[in-house]
C-alpha cells in the first residue's frame, strides 16, 4: 500500500480545509410579496415564480384560510407599491 514519503505541516493541512465550510444561503425578495425566497426557486408563500403563478397556494387551503391568506397578499402588495413609489434617497440606493 502506499505510503506518504514525508508529513505534510499543519499550515499545509489547514491551507487544504479552508474551503471545507458550509456557506452562507444567499435569499432574494419575492417581487410579488416579499418574503425571502432562494434564488431560481418558487415562492413557497404565494407560489410565483419568475412573475408567473406556479402553484396555486389557495387552492390547497380551507375557507377561513383562503381568506386570511388572501388579505395577507393584497397587503404585501400594497407595501411593495408603496415602496415602490418613494423617490429614492442615499441610503436606499447604497442598500440595492
Amino acid at each position: 500500500m502506499p505510503n506518504p514519503k514525508q508529513r505534510h505541516t499543519k499550515s499545509r493541512r489547514n491551507r487544504r480545509r479552508a474551503h471545507l465550510r458550509i456557506k452562507r444561503q444567499k435569499l432574494s425578495r419575492c417581487p410579488k410579496c416579499g418574503e425571502p425566497v432562494l434564488a431560481h426557486h418558487v415562492c413557497s408563500f404565494c407560489g410565483y415564480y419568475n412573475g408567473k403563478e406556479v402553484i396555486n397556494v389557495l387552492a390547497k387551503l380551507e375557507k377561513k384560510e383562503k381568506k386570511k391568506k388572501q388579505k395577507e397578499l393584497k397587503e404585501r402588495e400594497a407595501e411593495t407599491k408603496e415602496e415602490s413609489k418613494k423617490p429614492l434617497n442615499l441610503e436606499e440606493l447604497s442598500r440595492k
